[in-house]
Order: structure tokens, then C-alpha cells, then sequence
């Protein structure tokens, strides 16, 4: 009895981010004549702090001068009189001293929205670039991390006064020192949001739902690796499925405000546990999904909606054959697809239709012909195999050109769709035109379709693999399914009398597949088309096996109708 094997993934977008102890932020105050710049109000004092990793790398601090008064009650709350701003540099001068002080540093102010809109008018008005520098607001991250137990306020004044030796005194320099206590404070707090890079302070500072709030921690067991995520609810059902290169990075994502989609908000207020599977590479982690998906059929997975149903166009095998569409391919029949949807299939059986001179009608018709002609024979679409008096001699060279165009080259399609949208072009029926060029494309999508998926679905066996930074990712692949994945280190690599027993082995531990009728593959069309691309690739190297790239005879046709083209072997 052969040995059976079971699938290696049975079960029984890149999220990275800059660590904010790595991260130079330079923390920055000013202080204006007014509330708006927009009002006229302009800046009369810079001053900013640069540090990284709690250690101070510079300061920067100097007095503007306005080119206006100063009001009273402005300088008795700062100090800044019209006297000392006389002698000082303009903003002309000072706005890009700061910008190449901050340079290359995230941005932090308390009540951001204040003192950056200073800053990025007078940019505008001096015509100078705003560099576009990531921007945390003292003020909403406090909010975020600190009750009204601990705070009455979120002035800088009472954060300071907790958190820093520094008292603010309405001068930019001191006001900066003093942010600068409070932002490692709240950095502190972050550790137990599990929050410790410059994007998750971004989106943690966002106002995020209750239930986001609340499940935060079904993340928090999760690796640092690329796999496969698997949110479940209370009865162990589960409700959605995804992928990631790091699996802790982006399913915290669902917990923060970047995750703004409706349905993700339902699903994360019904999840109660969240399983995974690590992953040796992307092409795995994508597979596993794909699977995953079909099997369990995720209710909030929007491609988890019956994915079977597609559509094929069959050339059926009978004495006077007809295109039909079906759900399933059977043996001893010409098939082009699959088609996404019936519409397309319909799109492309009509390209063919014009084309070929067909019987459009149902049913099985006798050998000897004995009825009479329809109204297709009539207007030409038909060579009438059932009327005595048709050309049904010539039937079977039709058959041969529409067999072909099927399966081999759509030329005869493309010419006779060419020659139609140049006349109905001339005579400005460009609505029938598009039409026409639409049924083609198609027809040309769906072909080149089908000649890849045969070329991968046919192979018994392949085994290739493509460098990456820790060795070799190595995917053993039977009738378009992959059957087992592996990596190969750079030690075995370089190691040549290694390397054909690791594969050995790989290949020994590999699912058994069966081959399915051509041109279906032996697994979901999406995951062959996958490993198609995967294939397709620069640096893919083929190890076992004699798969041949098929040359696109369809796809040679698709800029001629604005179709992408396939990908290439570089």
C-alpha cells in the first residue's frame, strides 16, 4: 500500500516600526504674539530639545522678531517685551536654522496642533517646504495614558509638576525642557500598553473603541514572525483570518484607531482568542491563508463567499459539439477559465459566437441531420449541423478553429474583434465598439489564464527555491498544490554534498496529491496562481522537475486591450 501523506498545513500587510528608545525626537515651544497665525499673530521665541534615548543631543533657543508690537498682556505672561525682540533674527532666518536643527527627528510639542501651525505657516509663507516630520502631541498622548485620579488637567504646568523638575515659565527653552520630562514619562506609562515604537504611539494616541481597548492583550502572546492569524469567538468559531511578515506588529493593529473599518470593529468586539501559525515564508503564509479561508469560510474574510463558485466555458464532446458554461471540469472536453463571474464567461462565449459559426443552442443533436434551419443559420451565425441542408460538412474545421482559439491562440478572435470595432468606430457607435473590445479582452484574460494554470497543474512534481537573507526558501509543489516548505540554511547551502539529501528529505515529508483533470489544478485556482507568480520570479531557481514557463500565446494579445501584462522572469 503506498504511503499516503496528510497536508503539511492540517491544522489538529509589514508591520515594522522605529523603537522609540532608538528614535531622536526633538521637542519643541514657542511662544507668539497671539492665537493664530492666520490672524496676524506671529512667533517671537524658538526653543526645542533634541533627544534619543533619554539623553539630551542639543538645544536649540532664540527670541524672533515679530516685525509687530507685542501685546501687553502677552508680555506679562512671558516676559518677551518689544525691546529685546528688536535685535533678533526674523523668522526668515530662523525657520530654517530649526528645520535643519530638526532634521531627521520626530516632532513633539504639547498641543502639537499650536505651535507646528506656526511653524508650517510661516513655511508656506516664505515658500520653504515643510519637511513632513512624524509628529506626537504631548497633550493627547497624556489623555490617553493618564486619569483624572492621577491629573485634574493636562496642562503642561500640572504635568510638570508631576512628572519634572522643570517649572514652566511661558519661555520656549524651559517650556521644551519641562515636555521633554513629561514625554519619557508617558513613555514609561507606555510599557504596559505594550506600546514601544514611534507608529504604535501614533495610532495609541487616537481615540480607539472600548473593545479595541479591552482586547488589546489577545495580541500580546503572539511572535515576532511572519504566519498566519486566526481571530476565534466564544464558541471557538472563526471570524476572520489574515497574514503578516510580523504577527504581534500587525494584529495590535486591530486595537488601535488605524483600524477605522466598520466590520473589524465588530469582529474584534466578538473575538475572544486569537490563534496562530508561524511561517518559514510569505508564499507559505499566503497559502495557509488561502486555505484557512476556504475551509472555515470566516464571516468577516470578504473573499470567504463561496469561492467555488467560477464559471468555465466548455467545449463540449459530442458529434456536433457547443460551448456551454459550467460549474466543474470533466474529462474529454476543451475548457477555458476560470471566469471570476458568469458575466465575464458570457463575455467571452458571445467574443466567440461572432466569431465562429457555432451552434448556439442547447441539447444534443442527432448525427444525420434531421431539422430544419433556425434563425442563426439564417443570419450567418450558424452552419446549421441539424438542417440536411446545412453546411454541416465544414462543422468540424470550425470546431478545429474554435478549439484552437480555446486553447492554443485567439488570434482569429482578436482579428475578426479588431475589424468590428474599426466599423462600428466609423460609423460612431463607440458604446458598441468598447463592448466589442470588452468580450475579446475576456476571452484573452481567461485564455492566458488557463494555458498558466495547465502549465503548473500538469507537473507531477517541482521543487524550487529563492534566496533569502537566512538561507534558501525551499517549496516542494505536485499539481499546482504546495505539498511542503522548508528553509534551507546558508551552512547547507554552501555545503553542495548537503544539499540533495536536505531536499531528499523535504520531498519524503511532502503531501501526496492527486492530479485533478486538466486544466484544473490540484488545489484552489488562487493558490496555483500564487505559486505561478512565485515561479515567475528573478530569482527563482528550479531544483527538481522540467516546469517550462508558458510562453503567453493568449497574453501576447492583452496590451492590444488594456490588459496587464503577466509577469515576466525578469
Amino acid at each position: 500500500m503506498a504511503l499516503t501523506q496528510q497536508a503539511f498545513d492540517d491544522p489538529s500587510f509589514d508591520w515594522g516600526g522605529r523603537l522609540l528608545h532608538e528614535t531622536t525626537f526633538c521637542v519643541v515651544d514657542l511662544e507668539t504674539t497671539g492665537g493664530s497665525p492666520a490672524k496676524g499673530a506671529a512667533i517671537t521665541e524658538v526653543g526645542a530639545v533634541k533627544v534619543r534615548g533619554g539623553q539630551v543631543l542639543g538645544e536649540f533657543a532664540t527670541l524672533v522678531n515679530p516685525n509687530q508690537a507685542i501685546p501687553a498682556f502677552i508680555t506679562v505672561l512671558t516676559g518677551i517685551t518689544d525691546q529685546m525682540v528688536s535685535q533678533a533674527p526674523p523668522i526668515s532666518e530662523v525657520l530654517p536654522a530649526f528645520l535643519d536643527f530638526s532634521r531627521d527627528t520626530v516632532l513633539v510639542a504639547h498641543n502639537a496642533g499650536f505651535d507646528l501651525g506656526f511653524l508650517k505657516h510661516a513655511a508656506k509663507e516664505l515658500e520653504i517646504s515643510w519637511p513632513g516630520n512624524d509628529v506626537i502631541d504631548t497633550v493627547k498622548l497624556a489623555r490617553r495614558v493618564l486619569s483624572r485620579d492621577e491629573v485634574p488637567n493636562m496642562k503642561l504646568s500640572t504635568l510638570s509638576a508631576r512628572f519634572s523638575s522643570v517649572e514652566p515659565d511661558h519661555r520656549a527653552l524651559t517650556d521644551a525642557r519641562a515636555t521633554v520630562d513629561v514625554l519619557h514619562a508617558l513613555f514609561e506609562r507606555l510599557g504596559s500598553f505594550n506600546v514601544s515604537t514611534v507608529e504604535e504611539v501614533a495610532a495609541f494616541s487616537t481615540k480607539i473603541s472600548k473593545a479595541q481597548r479591552q482586547k488589546r492583550h489577545l495580541a500580546d502572546s503572539l511572535p515576532d514572525a511572519p504566519g498566519v492569524y486566526l481571530f476565534r469567538d466564544s464558541a471557538d468559531e472563526v471570524l476572520y483570518v489574515g497574514t503578516s511578515k510580523s504577527l504581534r506588529k500587525r494584529v495590535r493593529t486591530y486595537f488601535t484607531s488605524s483600524e477605522t473599518r466598520s466590520r473589524m470593529g465588530e469582529m474584534i468586539a466578538l473575538a475572544e482568542r486569537i490563534d496562530h501559525v508561524v511561517c518559514t515564508s510569505a508564499v507559505e503564509a499566503a497559502i495557509r491563508e488561502l486555505r484557512l479561508i476556504d475551509r472555515y469560510r470566516p464571516p468577516y474574510n470578504r473573499r470567504s463567499k463561496f469561492p467555488e463558485r467560477v464559471s468555465w466555458l466548455r467545449l463540449t464532446d459530442e458529434p456536433w459539439p457547443r460551448i456551454s458554461i459550467v460549474r466543474t471540469v470533466t474529462q474529454g472536453a476543451t475548457h477555458l477559465g476560470p471566469f471570476t463571474s458568469r458575466r465575464k464567461a458570457e463575455m467571452a462565449m458571445a467574443a466567440l459566437h461572432s466569431t465562429f459559426q457555432v451552434r448556439q443552442c442547447g441539447g444534443k443533436l442527432p448525427v444525420v441531420p434531421t431539422q430544419s434551419a433556425c434563425i442563426q443559420a439564417e443570419i450567418g451565425q450558424c452552419l446549421a449541423p441539424c438542417d440536411p441542408a446545412g453546411a454541416g460538412d465544414q462543422y468540424g474545421s470550425e470546431i478545429d478553429r474554435l478549439r484552437t482559439a480555446m486553447s492554443i491562440d485567439p488570434i482569429d478572435v482578436v482579428s475578426h474583434s479588431e475589424q468590428q470595432m474599426l466599423a462600428l468606430a466609423g460609423d460612431q457607435k463607440f458604446e458598441d465598439a468598447a463592448t466589442e473590445r470588452d468580450r475579446t479582452a475576456a476571452l484573452v484574460e481567461a485564455l492566458s489564464r488557463t494555458q498558466r494554470l495547465t502549465s503548473l497543474a500538469q507537473e507531477a512534481e517541482l521543487v524550487a527555491a529563492a534566496p533569502i537573507d537566512s538561507g534558501w526558501e525551499v517549496h516542494v509543489i505536485r499539481h499546482g498544490r504546495l505539498a511542503a516548505t522548508g528553509l534551507m540554511s546558508s551552512l547547507v547551502a554552501a555545503s553542495g554534498d548537503r544539499v540533495q539529501a536536505w531536499v531528499d528529505d523535504l520531498v519524503l515529508s511532502a503531501e501526496t496529491v492527486t492530479a485533478k483533470t486538466l486544466p484544473m489544478p490540484s488545489a484552489l485556482v488562487e493558490e496555483s496562481e500564487l505559486l505561478l507568480n512565485w515561479l515567475e520570479s528573478q530569482n527563482v531557481r528550479l531544483i527538481r522537475g522540467r516546469w517550462v514557463w508558458p510562453w503567453p500565446a493568449a497574453g501576447r494579445h492583452g496590451k492590444r486591450f488594456e490588459i496587464a501584462p503577466l509577469p515576466t522572469l525578469g
